[in-house]
């Protein structure tokens, strides 16, 4: 059973600010671009790392005495 939670709530909207990053702020800095090409795409891994953990993600019974 998915999490939909992690998968919604982390992992897609750092995949957005990962791509944000990198594809449009990236471009208007001269001095840091690459610093921000790396920032923005390792956001973005995370995310997608985070969002599949997320499908993989179940509940678990709590074990009571």
């Amino acid at each position: 059973m998915a999490s939909k939670q992690i998968s919604m709530g982390i992992g897609i909207p750092m995949i957005v600010v990962g791509a944000v990053l990198a594809v449009l702020l990236a471009p208007t800095q001269t001095e840091i671009k690459e610093t921000i090409e790396f920032v923005g795409s390792l956001i973005g891994i995370l995310g997608v790392v985070i969002f599949i953990s997320g499908l993989f993600a179940k509940k678990t019974e709590t074990i009571t005495t």
